[in-house]
């Protein structure tokens, strides 16, 4: 018997979370884990008590054809990121790893390509996470340091500056 890899299992879980977000677009799930130990999860869905995307029956984005990466403050959603850093105390999250999956709603398949938005790294890098993982196939992922975050600022290419 052939075990898969400790990197896999989380992005396996990190996958299972994600089935519970309730955006149109994309399916998104977090695990945080520090010493083997998972920390928190979370995944794209509505603050607590308001409506979701698939309870009001359409997304505000998809419906306005707003492209993907923008105009984030249009969205319903809390982003599986944000909603693990905020189920989690910092103490556990200094030195962690983030592992991230994501499914195309449309295609129901692995999403490609995925980044964290840069609202959600300015969240892991002030939660003290270190490295994330994203999920790219089953089996294989990519690799982020989150000291390059900082280092290598491409938020302010974004903004124009």
């Amino acid at each position: 018997m052939e075990r898969i890899s400790k990197i896999n299992y989380y992005l396996d879980i990190a996958q299972t979370v994600a089935s519970r977000s309730t955006c149109y677009r994309r399916m998104y799930g977090a695990c945080i884990v520090k010493n083997d130990v998972i920390v928190s999860t979370g995944y794209c869905g509505s603050p607590r008590g308001r409506d979701n995307c698939c309870d009001l029956g359409y997304c505000f984005r998809e419906r306005e054809n707003i492209p993907r990466g923008e105009r984030y403050e249009l969205c319903r959603s809390v982003h599986s990121e944000a909603n693990a850093i905020i189920a989690a105390s910092r103490e556990h999250m200094l030195g962690a790893t983030m592992y991230q999956s994501c499914i195309d709603v449309k295609t129901g398949e692995l999403a490609q390509n995925i980044d964290s938005c840069q609202m959600c790294k300015r969240l892991i890098i002030n939660a003290g996470i270190d490295t994330v993982v994203y999920r790219t196939s089953p089996t294989e992922y990519r690799v982020a340091g989150v000291a390059d975050w900082i280092t290598d600022d491409d938020s302010l290419g974004a903004i124009g500056y």
